[in-house]
């Protein structure tokens, strides 16, 4: 099947959108401020990214997972539940990005500045 002309112009141009789209969301990350951990939607801690720290988190019914902040970097070390999806999603750094822990009911979020959020939505709306 031949292309026709309207058809090569129709997918460069989704092409380009695409790169475009893709160029402003990866522009518009901030790295994040603060490490926010909650259980069953609680806030049970919060951390300066910036400084480096492990902690434990106990989820429900006692159950474990090992946080760690290196280097501006958040991950789940360790978990003690059976498919070990929150320890394989990787390392998180920028604002808005999360980690979640479905059978312990544990939620770590970055959080970064308000102000920058708050002008954001104000461009956005």
């Amino acid at each position: 099947m031949k292309l026709k002309k309207q058809d090569t112009f129709f997918i460069c141009g989704l092409l380009a959108g695409s790169l475009l789209f893709g160029s402003a969301l990866a522009l518009g990350r901030t790295d994040g401020e603060t490490v926010v951990v909650r259980v069953s939607g609680e806030m049970v801690a919060e951390f300066s990214q910036n400084r480096d720290t492990v902690y434990r988190i106990e989820g429900v019914n006692g159950e474990i997972n090992v946080l760690t902040i290196q280097d501006g970097e958040v991950w789940l070390e360790d978990a003690n539940c059976p498919d070990q999806l929150c320890v394989h999603q990787g390392h998180i750094r920028h604002a808005g990005e999360s980690i979640i822990c479905l059978p312990h009911e544990v939620v770590i979020a970055i959080e970064g500045n308000t102000e920058v959020r708050s002008t954001l939505d104000i461009v956005a709306s």
